[in-house]
């Protein structure tokens, strides 16, 4: 379900904000100076201490408003005042809701205002949910400049290889030069290493220009370790519930309005203020919420109602595979978009690698496994799953293919192995071809990871810069997280890089000469990515139009069906060359009236394969199926009469 024109611009479990305030809490530009508004619970005064640029200095008593909400104007204030909020007449601390922290998240926060910035791209629409090539990138690696400037120049290679959407790690700020993100503690700002915030809208508003929407990688489940202070304003903690990262954060308990109402501003925030196209959100099932309204399904709506009008995807990461968080409100559903579909990746290692460690453990990589995700998505929706001892998943018979985003390296994956190499130097030349073809033609919404585009050499790692004793807990921390990787805690754990090393940070940063020199990659995905997008029965299938059947134990079938005539076949082969001497198989026979003829080869030369042999499904009789191949075909008019 796309996400069209809310009915109500305050979905229920959001906050409203007083009149003349875009948001219920935050520095806000006004005519004659700056309003100020926290949420603080925990506290009985709050004072706004004015330390540097217009305003200052100046140290001026919020007023205390119903809910735990102090606010108040500071005259003179402005565009890059910095301040910080005094609780209860003690130490001071940046604002929570800061837009801006150009020291980082220990230092005092700046006054921003969006209403600023020049956006140009009024007729942009947003991106439909079908359709769509999703690419993963991380703003500090995706050039060696690491910044919002250098990131937007490189959007043009994106719009040239045919990538609409963009998905960008966590932005928000954190401790440290460098980290994935993921540990922001500053929701609202910017990492301050990366750029201005109007850098940031910048790299947006050229991405729209271009045809691609934006979309973010948000963290609701926990904060980061250190520079995380809205604890000392409201009660953020939830005892009962636990999460990979410790305690749970409190969305349900008594004293949650403060920390929904955080996160849902946050929400509105990005999507109003930036321009951003939706949110990917971040291991979902570590968001407990037992209340009415769960928070996956307001963020949802405060995506919606916050874009006015434009479309716009919401894209969830959960683990246990509850087909619920994709439904609409109407059936039940939280109304997200899309889910992560960690199946498949762990299908397509299984094959390309034959490594099932850990929780791959329950994965084959065989051709009934490519087959059921082509058809039905995920492969776990209430089987026995061995690695966790119990069901996993829930029943998605229901939903559309274009709901699935599927992957064979996303930033997780790929540094779940010691060295982070990426699949091209894990398997063969041919099956990675083969691989990349099911991933780029196949019934899901396919999401690359950056390089993957050129077979890039750089690796991809853990790091976060950390100091001291944090930096010691972080290293071994990620070391116990790899050890349940057998190959790994046997010997690899000596291998793990240390997470607060620039050296580890460097071999992460993509080289953008190998572009030029890794031709034959980029354009096998250039080709496939044009091929999808030109062919609308790959792009907008209809329901269950599509069905296939394993050919080998390593090689199967897709077919796109159409009630006249104007089928699509896929084979994919990921073992030997393949006589098909008995062809008992209905999904391979062509429409009445034509034969196939193969379009696409992932063996051509110019990808760097080896040529695909002339014994293929163009002739009458019986079909050899190369090694390591994938062939897509469409119909064309057979005359039996010239047969032969």
């Amino acid at each position: 379900m796309d996400h069209e024109t809310p009915t109500s611009t305050h979905p229920a479990g959001s906050a409203r904000a007083p009149a003349g305030r875009r948001l219920p809490i935050g520095a806000e530009c006004t005519a004659t100076g700056v309003h100020f508004r926290v949420h603080a619970s925990r506290r009985t005064s709050v004072q706004v201490v004015v330390e540097s640029g217009p305003g200052a200095p100046a140290e001026i008593e919020l007023a205390a408003d119903d809910g735990g909400y102090f606010g108040g104007e500071v005259s003179g204030a402005g565009v890059g005042t910095r301040y910080r909020y005094r609780l209860d007449g003690a130490d001071a601390f940046p604002d929570p809701a800061s837009r801006f922290q150009p020291e980082g998240p220990h230092a005092a926060s700046e006054v921003v205002d969006p209403s600023t910035f020049a956006w140009t791209d009024h007729a942009w629409a947003g991106p439909e949910r079908e359709g769509q090539i999703m690419y993963e990138l991380h703003i500090g690696t995706f050039t060696p400049e690491g910044d919002w400037t250098a990131a937007t120049r490189a959007l043009d290679d994106l719009s040239a290889l045919g990538v609409t959407v963009v998905e960008l790690m966590p932005i928000a700020e954190f401790t440290g030069r460098f980290g994935w993100g993921y540990d922001g503690v500053q929701l609202f700002a910017p990492f301050h290493h990366y750029g201005t915030p109007d850098d940031a809208r910048r790299f947006i508003d050229r991405a729209h220009a271009l045809g691609m929407a934006v979309i973010l990688d948000v963290v609701y489940n926990h904060f980061g370790p250190d520079g995380n202070y809205l604890g000392q304003y409201n009660a953020t903690i939830d005892a009962p519930h636990s999460t990979d990262w410790g305690t749970a954060l409190n969305y349900d308990g008594p004293g949650s309005e403060g920390l929904r109402t955080y996160v849902l501003s946050n929400v509105r925030h990005w999507i109003d203020e930036y321009h951003f196209d939706g949110l990917r959100l971040d291991a979902t099932q570590d968001i407990h919420d037992t209340s009415p309204h769960h928070l996956v399904a307001c963020i949802a709506e405060e995506v919606a109602a916050a874009a006015h009008g434009r479309r716009t995807l919401v894209v969830v990461e959960n683990e246990p595979q509850d087909a619920k968080l994709l439904r609409s409100p109407e059936r039940g559903g939280y109304g997200a978009d899309m889910a992560w579909n960690d199946d498949f990746h762990h299908a397509a290692i299984a094959a390309a690698t034959g490594n099932r460690e850990a929780y791959a453990r329950d994965y084959l990589g065989t051709a009934r496994e490519f087959v059921a995700m082509a058809k039905f998505g995920f492969l776990y929706q209430g089987q026995y799953y061995a690695w966790q001892r119990g069901r996993r998943g829930t029943s998605a018979l229901d939903l559309a293919p274009s709901q699935f985003v599927t992957f064979l390296e996303n930033h997780d994956q790929v540094a779940n192995g010691v060295r982070g190499l990426r699949l091209h130097q894990r398997t063969s030349p041919g099956r990675w071809r083969a691989l990349t073809t099911f991933l780029l033609l196949g019934p899901g919404t396919p999401l690359l990871f950056m390089g993957q585009e050129f077979a890039t050499t750089s690796r991809w790692v853990f790091f976060a810069d950390h100091a001291g004793d944090l930096a010691e807990q972080v290293r071994a921390g990620r070391t116990r997280f790899l050890s349940q990787f057998p190959s790994i805690a046997t010997e690899g754990h000596v291998l793990v890089p240390d997470p607060s090393s620039s050296e580890t940070l460097a071999q992460c940063v993509l080289d953008p000469a190998e572009r030029a020199r890794n031709v034959e990659a980029l354009t096998l995905h250039r080709d496939l990515i044009a091929l999808r997008r030109g062919d609308r029965r790959l792009t907008h299938p209809a329901p269950r139009s599509i069905d296939g059947a394993p050919l080998s134990d390593q090689a199967f079938c897709l077919r796109w069906l159409s009630d006249v005539g104007d089928d699509r076949l896929l084979v994919v082969n990921l073992g030997a060359t393949l006589p098909l001497e008995a062809m008992g198989e209905p999904l391979i026979a062509p429409p009445a009236g034509t034969r196939w003829r193969v379009v696409f080869s992932s063996e051509r030369p110019t990808y760097g394969g080896g040529g695909t042999p002339a014994l293929v499904p163009e002739e009458d009789g019986p079909w050899t199926l190369p090694a390591e191949c994938a062939l897509f075909l469409k119909p064309v008019p057979y005359d039996a009469s010239n047969a032969g």
